[in-house]
């Protein structure tokens, strides 16, 4: 009773620090096991087929996928490049059929095997979820990404260097960080490196035009918000920005082959 009594007077403060590092030091294969209540998601990926699901590659009209860029066996969505001579910077998207705006988005992924051949440097075990992304009809033929936040995936590239995942692009896009407008294309999250071929886990809450928030593992590693258009890609002549509340979702393919075995979304009230 006196252990009890000890435990129940240590001051919160004290005990979540604590706890938070015991969920850090949990393996994302662990964490991604703790879904919630599954009735609750919008299983955007159905685990058979890709159904609701239209690609976009540079170079190709909407909803043609010349190499089989994007295809689904053994229960994953897989991002391979078996058919290709070499990558010819065919950026590709893959874009769910309707837009959404204030949501939490669920995504597990890994990276497997070596990136293809004539892939940029930068993007060897580098993916990620476009966030707001524009109409993909509106995209343009040779266009290599749509306007829209990324919410990226890097994997380590086992030299003992940090890489972290989670963090954030904006092809086409702006985003506030804190007070200011942040400068660079893309800011680095404060996420762990992982190694390998391991499942993560990543959780994105998205509210509309406000705060935008990446996890990993159960640690928000990414904090921004007042996504917009940036002037470049609303074109000449105009100078008011436009603030982006909701759009598309679409998966990367940018050379290194990537696995999906889970992508949900839960609507949340704005």
């Amino acid at each position: 009773m006196a252990a009890l009594r000890c435990v129940i007077a240590t001051p919160l403060k004290l005990i979540l620090p604590l706890f938070s590092a015991l969920l850090e030091g949990l393996s994302p294969s662990v964490l991604a096991n703790d879904h919630g209540n599954k009735s609750e998601w919008l299983e955007l990926f159905n685990g058979r087929d890709l159904d609701q699901w239209t690609a976009k590659i540079t170079g190709q009209p909407l909803g043609q996928d010349r190499y089989q860029t994007f295809s689904v066996s053994d229960g994953l969505l897989k991002v391979r490049y078996h058919n290709y001579d070499a990558f010819d910077g065919q950026f590709g998207h893959l874009f769910y059929a309707q837009p959404f705006g204030h949501y939490e988005l669920l995504i597990e992924y890994r990276f497997v095997g070596a990136q293809l051949s004539g892939g940029p440097a930068w993007a060897e075990r580098n993916s990620g979820v476009m966030l707001h992304a524009q109409e993909p009809s509106t995209m343009t033929l040779d266009q290599d990404f749509p306007n829209s936040i990324e919410a990226q995936f890097l994997g380590g590239l086992s030299d003992n260097k940090p890489r972290p995942t989670g963090s954030v692009c904006s092809p086409g896009t702006e985003i506030m960080l804190d007070d200011a407008l942040a400068t660079a294309h893309c800011t680095y999250s404060s996420s762990a490196t992982y190694d390998g071929e391991q499942w993560v886990q990543m959780r994105i809450v998205v509210n509309g035009h406000d705060e935008i928030t990446h996890s990993i593992g159960g640690t928000t590693v990414m904090r921004y918000h007042s996504p917009q258009l940036s002037m470049g890609a609303l074109g000449p002549g105009n100078k008011t920005p436009l603030m982006l509340d909701r759009g598309y979702i679409a998966l990367q393919s940018e050379s290194h082959p990537v696995d999906f075995r889970r992508v949900a979304l839960r609507p949340i009230t704005p």
